[in-house]
């Protein structure tokens, strides 16, 4: 593999140890887009007044004013094929995670391989050449998966399970074609940040379904004037910041049609997974699909 990268892709991970929902937020784009992308964001940053956005730092105007700029020039990129957001969301309750003993780091592995699967090879050119930049601050071993990628002397053991051994570091080489994997941080990277806000936002979404449902009639129109409870009572100031961005976001993607729902599945999904803009309820694929366990493989 001694072509040079074509495609990036950054990766992060939202409460992927905590809580019912969890997900991982993947943004790629050709990497002849990087450069000018960045200085955007940086850009649309700085009219904000918001030095680095980090989902879990969301709790005042600034911030969401920001999350909302990011909202606009994500969807503005992917309606003209520059740029997808991919989100994978789990649920711990479903039949796959709600066993004893999970090992949820060795989950995460298995996760990150189907969105690999979903997007690298499924959404972009067969040929592309992939640089992966997952967050720096990642439960996952990238160092150690690197340090396969660059032993071209190891061979497929077709006859081993997929997560065993070493088939899930080559898969990555022979299957993902990533070449590179460049773990980085988020401040050095803007589009890093998007993979943050979105991955953030889809838990958000189904975690505070209900609560965003009494803010959003609170807050409409057809609310009382004479009605003291405007809802902001039973949610914190962050809650309602985020309920903001949710709202925001959701238009959006009505207006330029992306194809997001919201109601339909009580948090935000994509229907056809094509679709650049896209959110994906991982459903267990049989019943012998079973997140892994400590101590086993």
């Amino acid at each position: 593999m001694n072509s040079a990268v074509t495609h990036i892709g950054f990766a992060d991970e939202s409460h992927w140890n905590k809580g019912r929902f969890r997900s991982l937020g993947m943004v790629t784009l050709p990497l002849s887009c990087l450069e000018g992308m960045e200085g955007e964001v940086r850009q649309l940053l700085e009219q904000s007044q918001v030095r680095e956005f980090k989902w879990n730092k969301l709790d005042g105007a600034k911030e969401c004013f920001a999350a909302e700029k990011l909202c606009i020039f994500a969807i503005e990129k992917a309606c003209v094929g520059q740029l997808r957001v991919d989100v994978l969301v789990w649920d711990i309750e479903d039949s796959r995670h709600k066993i004893a003993g999970r090992d949820d780091i060795a989950n995460l592995g298995r996760m990150y391989y189907h969105l690999f699967r979903n997007v690298l090879r499924a959404r972009w050119p067969n040929d592309a050449l992939w640089r992966l930049c997952p967050d720096e601050h990642t439960a996952q071993d990238w160092g150690t998966l690197q340090d396969y990628l660059e032993n071209k002397s190891i061979s497929v053991q077709v006859d081993r399970s997929l997560f065993s051994g070493n088939q899930f570091r080559i898969r990555l080489r022979q299957e993902f074609r990533i070449k590179e994997i460049q773990p980085v941080s988020s401040g050095a990277h803007p589009i890093l940040q998007l993979a943050d806000l979105f991955a953030g936002l889809a838990v958000f979404s189904r975690d505070k379904f209900d609560d965003y449902q009494k803010w959003l009639q609170s807050t409409s129109p057809q609310a009382s004037l004479f009605d003291e409870d405007d809802g902001s009572a039973d949610s914190s100031r962050s809650s309602r910041e985020r309920f903001q961005v949710l709202k925001k976001f959701d238009e959006l993607c009505q207006e330029r049609k992306m194809g997001v729902s919201l109601k339909n599945k009580r948090g935000l999904w994509t229907p056809n997974p094509e679709n650049p803009i896209n959110f994906w309820m991982y459903e267990p694929q049989h019943s012998e699909d079973k997140a892994p366990r400590k101590g086993k493989q």
